[in-house]
């Protein structure tokens, strides 16, 4: 079994070779694209915040039927639908404009035998 194992972990899981050693055994680092995610995502709850009074606005109108604790429940769903929706919007924008970075600016990959970092464009 261990030399299955030990097979499987000598496949690249990238599928770029090393332009320096010829070796298949490379990884991807993905550094622009989680960041983009991550400033994408703050940067989208931080819109999503903002526009808090409108979402509280809308779940409050929408909660009304339920007197006041529908209001205040709806108020609530409202802000918080409201943050997440931007969270998620920006992180999936982040990633995108992340994922072109790592494509066009970093050295994305790097070679687990010799270490060194090249781009899809090095190829």
């Amino acid at each position: 079994m261990s030399e299955i194992n030990t097979s499987l972990s000598a496949i690249s899981t990238s599928g770029h070779v090393c332009p320096c050693c010829q070796s298949s055994r490379t990884r991807i680092k993905n550094y622009g694209k989680k960041t983009g995610g991550t400033v994408g995502a703050v940067a989208g709850v931080a819109a999503g915040t903002a526009s808090l009074i409108g979402g509280a606005e809308v779940g409050a109108s929408i909660g009304a039927a339920g007197g006041p604790l529908g209001i205040a429940l709806g108020t609530l769903a409202g802000a918080l639908i409201g943050g997440l929706v931007g969270g998620a919007t920006g992180c999936s924008v982040g990633v995108k404009l992340g994922q072109v970075v790592d494509d066009r600016i970093l050295d994305n990959y790097e070679c687990k035998d010799c270490g060194y970092h090249f781009s899809a464009q090095t190829q």
